[in-house]
């Protein structure tokens, strides 16, 4: 289903039914409130926001990427790319034999400056760029070296397969400043609240408190990125406190909202 009813804003999923070579390069400029249909293909996607945050959305769980920064999805992994603003995205399709080294679980990565530049320089090659001993294939293999090596980051929300703690949990992700309990839930769920803490963490391998923070902080990534105060951005997500909200966002991220978005 298109979010919120936008239909005219899908995005077409291109017609490829397989690589002209092991990495090809999509450029898309995005309008906010861009999706695509839930789809898999056969090789491993990698897409890097340049600006605008990107979404990727899979049964285990939901992936950020605000600029500078990627997500890698894997080969035959159903996913959803959305976009709640304005974003300038640049893709890599990876032919899966031309990635050994790389995992089966969709990741966000940073996009170091050396990958950002051999990526945009990357994407002026024609799709059918020349193979064998040729710069162009020489720089490919240094791209996809560099791939190997982005470190992940944590813009990730897990999310539980429990039919009904799933439903509660995209309750909260719709509408992030909700103050519910861990007790509200557990009377919703007709449990003890003992018992709801070890579903919540077998399911997410996060405490229930630890999962709303996370939430709430990736939520606020799109209202920072077109341009918002912090402090709506914290209000939006369920901080009554400025301070506390940048607290928390420092020691999820590793930067302050300034600094994440100041390029």
């Amino acid at each position: 289903m298109p979010p919120n009813g936008h239909q005219q804003l899908e995005r077409r999923i291109p017609d490829l039914a397989q690589l002209p070579r092991p990495l090809y390069a999509r450029v898309e400029s995005l309008n906010a409130g861009s999706w695509t249909q839930a789809h898999c293909h056969d090789w491993v996607q990698f897409s890097y926001a340049i600006s605008g945050v990107l979404g990727v959305h899979t049964a285990a769980g939901s992936f950020f990427a605000p600029p500078q920064r990627g997500i890698w999805i894997p080969a035959d992994l159903e996913h959803q790319v959305v976009t709640s603003t304005r974003a300038e995205m640049r893709s890599l399709y990876v032919h899966r034999h031309a990635c050994p080294w790389a995992d089966e679980h969709c990741r966000v990565l940073e996009v170091t400056p050396l990958a950002r530049e051999l990526i945009k320089v990357f994407c002026q090659f024609p799709a059918d760029y020349p193979q064998g001993d040729t710069s162009e294939e020489r720089l490919v293999q240094v791209l996809l070296d560099q791939l190997a090596t982005l470190p992940e980051v944590g813009f990730s929300l897990p999310l539980p397969r429990h039919a009904r703690l799933l439903a509660l949990c995209n309750e909260l992700i719709e509408q992030p400043e909700q103050n519910v309990t861990l007790q509200a839930w557990s009377e919703r769920l007709g449990t003890s609240e003992k018992t709801l803490m070890r579903l919540f963490q077998r399911e997410t391998g996060l405490s229930f408190r630890a999962w709303r923070q996370r939430m709430r902080l990736l939520s606020s990534l799109g209202a920072l990125e077109k341009g918002d105060s912090v402090t709506s951005a914290a209000l939006s997500c369920g901080y009554d406190s400025t301070s506390a909200f940048i607290a928390a966002f420092k020691g999820m991220f590793g930067f302050t909202p300034g600094e994440l978005f100041k390029h």
